[in-house]
């Protein structure tokens, strides 16, 4: 390999450098043509928002997550990484606008933060994404509308669903014997042995407290309708009787397997309170069964699970529709939910339609429970708290018609979603670190006043660049965009990290209930193989390159000559995802820029805690190939002690082999060679 970039071929011999070949671990400076030259990006204090961000995102940018999507980004990280396009005078962070006039791509858009940081800064934007589920959540939140009319269709929407379902919700104290409402419901699995049925939940306990009291549930003190049937732990893995392990009852349906344990009601007298189920509750979920093969939801092949890599664990497990992860109760919800949002149009049926939707993660038999820690973290864990699906022990049945804000009901949901987002869009805030607040990282809200989280909805190219913050949504292969040669100023995207996440595949849990709840607002089935994602644990057959570098290929084309920029994050431990990153560019013809590391995941978020995960990414900001650019030095190794090293080089290690003349093949070698074993 050349040294300082020169146009030397990469031979497999040479891919060990010669002692006199300085290796350098960093990035290269922050320097070279084109509008990002003056700009500054401080890590530091890049990294100091993220902190303060990556654990709370849907708190920092509430009008960003009216729905789920996967791995979002930091708002903060973008909103500096997009400041240093902007006009001098507007480059400070906290400074308003700064992108008036430009045009703003996002092609792989998924949470669409790129969209919503790049419209409050004046520009015009333009995404899209092959599943409709992120077309959907962008246009239902970037479109502006009055809180109070989109509040009127919520109280209108809520009070006929409350109507038709409060009365499956029904129980009472078991202090007065007054009626008392069921916030939720507990479920134990039921297993089998030798000796008969069993219920295994995760835990006895129902609540702790400090003072090692609490409330908890044991073999010998709970009944189901006046029945005693065992109780057991997950802890317990074998029959204490017959020694034989306990097995799952593969046979029933998914929620058929399952059983109630305990219910929490709530008393006008009396507050909150676990209490056992009785014949009354059970009778009401009988009553819920009886009406389930009534309720058409359309052909069931519809509903069919696909094998996939996270849809196969369901196929494991016996689950052969996604109409059997729901309680009859919570089909009972999801006809109602339909039938009514056929009464409403425009804006306000989309934002309610996509908050039904919302709602699913907390409303399956995919839910577990987690009260019972002595902080309360909140009693639901829900459906995707592991990015992929989970079966529970003591599975948690929310009632998303309570009329009092709880986890992950729909009055909570509306507050947090819908109202909270709409009026920080229409007054962004972000976040200034104290200087005295030490390692407290102590911050205080700072209004950005002439900032708007919203805009115009346009449908063409010649709407696009006219006036200013105008979003256009396109639903399709980004591979082949209707956008002009030469017509975007920035390409700003978060690309899919390689098999880290399967979003097409989880995210057909919604899919099937979207083309219910919202039929015309988009098209719901579509071809999950043009994804760019990686089957975890392959290459995809080499669909992941195939789509990156075609969607590469389509940013070079619409990207304006020369002083056109892409910029995207990307980390992962396999060799294999930055080989086919690098290509994939190389075949498109970029060269890197620039490069930063910034912080991106909390190290006890649930879905990383305990592994060996990366909790940075790498920044690339990269020009077509005819721009000049730094030179990158050649990179020896690549250390995998910790993260932000590893990607500090990794993007080091791009930047060279992207200059370099060397084909494919010789790429993957290279990245082979830089990244060992340790670090995967």
């Amino acid at each position: 390999m050349e040294h300082r970039g020169a146009p030397g071929r990469v031979g497999p011999a040479e891919l060990k450098l010669q002692d006199n070949q300085l290796a350098i671990p960093g990035l290269a400076p922050d320097a070279g043509p084109g509008p990002e030259a003056d700009g500054g990006f401080s890590e530091e204090f890049v990294n100091a928002l993220a902190r303060q961000e990556v654990f709370n995102k849907h708190l920092f940018r509430p009008n960003t997550y009216l729905h789920k999507w996967w791995a979002r980004r930091c708002g903060s990280t973008f909103r500096a990484l997009l400041k240093q396009f902007a006009a001098p005078e507007s480059r400070d962070y906290y400074a308003p606008g700064g992108l008036a006039g430009r045009v703003v791509l996002d092609p792989m858009m998924g949470g669409g933060t790129t969209l919503h940081e790049a419209i409050r800064l004046g520009a015009n934007v333009i995404g899209a994404d092959i599943d409709p589920i992120p077309v959907a959540q962008a246009r239902a939140a970037l479109t502006q509308a009055p809180l109070g009319e989109l509040r009127a269709a919520f109280e209108a929407f809520f009070a006929g669903l409350r109507t038709a379902l409060s009365p499956y919700f029904q129980s009472e104290c078991p202090l007065c014997q007054a009626p008392a409402e069921i916030q939720y419901t507990l479920h134990g699995v039921r297993k089998l042995c030798d000796c008969g049925e069993a219920v295994q939940v995760e835990v006895y306990d129902l609540r702790q407290a400090a003072d090692g009291g609490g409330v908890r549930m044991g073999p010998a003190s709970w009944a189901i309708g006046g029945a005693t049937p065992r109780l057991v732990t997950k802890a317990d893995k074998r029959c204490g009787d017959c020694g034989q392990g306990y097995r799952e009852l593969l046979d029933l349906p998914l929620y058929a397997r399952y059983v109630p344990v305990a219910l929490f009601v709530c008393c006008p007298q009396h507050g909150r309170l676990f209490r056992p189920p009785g014949l009354a509750d059970l009778a009401l979920l009988e009553r819920a069964d009886g009406q389930r093969d009534s309720l058409d939801f359309g052909p069931a092949e519809d509903f069919a699970v696909r094998d996939g890599p996270k849809s196969g664990d369901l196929l494991r497990h016996n689950v052969r529709s996604y109409l059997d992860v729901f309680s009859s109760r919570q089909l009972l919800y999801l006809h109602h939910a339909i039938r009514q949002l056929r009464g409403f149009t425009g804006v306000s049926r989309l934002n309610l339609g996509m908050l039904v939707s919302a709602s699913l993660e907390f409303n399956s038999m995919l839910c577990g429970y987690k009260g019972w820690y002595q902080r309360r973290p909140g009693a639901i864990r829900h459906t995707f708290a592991l990015h992929a699906y989970s079966f529970q022990y003591t599975a948690l049945e929310n009632n998303p018609v309570n009329p009092a804000r709880a986890s992950g009901n729909l009055q909570l949901l509306f507050r947090d979603r819908i109202e909270r987002g709409r009026k920080w869009a229409a007054l962004p805030v972000e976040r200034r670190l104290l200087e005295s607040s030490g390692a407290d990282g102590k911050t205080v809200p700072v209004k950005i006043p002439g900032e708007t989280d919203g805009g115009t909805e346009v449908f063409n190219q010649a709407d696009i660049a006219q006036g200013r913050n105008r979003f256009w949504l396109i639903q399709g292969d980004s591979r082949q965009l209707p956008v002009a040669d030469g017509s975007v100023d920035l390409v700003v995207t978060d690309p899919p990290y390689y098999d880290n996440v399967q979003y097409s595949d989880l995210a057909a849990f919604f899919r099937v209930w979207l083309a219910r709840l919202l039929p015309g607002e988009a098209e719901w089935a579509y071809d999950e193989g043009a994804s760019a994602v990686a089957v975890k644990g392959g290459d995809g057959g080499g669909r992941y390159l195939e789509a990156l570098a075609g969607i590469f290929a389509e940013c070079a084309r619409v990207l304006k000559p020369g002083a056109g920029r892409l910029a995207f994050t990307f980390h992962h431990w396999q060799p294999g995802a930055w080989a086919e990153v690098t290509i994939a560019l190389k075949q498109a013809g970029f060269r890197l820029v620039k490069a930063n590391v910034v912080q991106s995941e909390h190290p006890i978020s649930v879905h990383i805690r305990g592994l060996k995960s990366i909790r940075h990414d790498s920044i690339l900001i990269l020009a077509g190939g005819d721009a000049e650019t730094t030179p990158w030095a050649p990179v020896e190794a690549i250390s995998a002690a910790d993260s932000e090293t590893f990607c500090r080089q990794c993007a080091a290690a791009a930047g060279w082999l992207l200059q370099a003349d060397c084909s494919p093949e010789e790429i993957r070698a290279a990245w082979n060679a830089l990244i060992t074993e340790n670090a995967q």
